[in-house]
């Protein structure tokens, strides 16, 4: 428990954060199951689409701190490979 107020603020604020967080990854997966799906129904526009869709998606995930760089660049290198093959 908090005993002060500057940690009673900063526990508001991680729970803020927490939330907010969560929003965004379940919005990041959610698009990445998007491609996935399309890749595996072998739709290769939809597929493309889907592909130009999350690659922001995810950049945008790395600037609020909620992927690390690396497991962006990773994620989107293999869904890149997933789109690639189907061509």
């Amino acid at each position: 428990m908090a005993n002060t107020a500057q940690a009673r603020k900063r526990a508001r604020q991680s729970e803020n954060n927490r939330v907010r967080n969560s929003g965004q990854r379940s919005k990041l997966r959610t698009f990445i199951k998007k491609v996935i799906a399309a890749v595996e129904s072998g739709d290769v526009e939809q597929a493309k689409t889907a592909y130009a869709t999350v690659v922001p998606v995810i950049d945008s995930a790395v600037n609020k701190g909620i992927l690390h760089k690396n497991k962006a660049a990773r994620n989107k290198s293999r869904l890149n490979a997933r789109v690639r093959s189907m061509a």
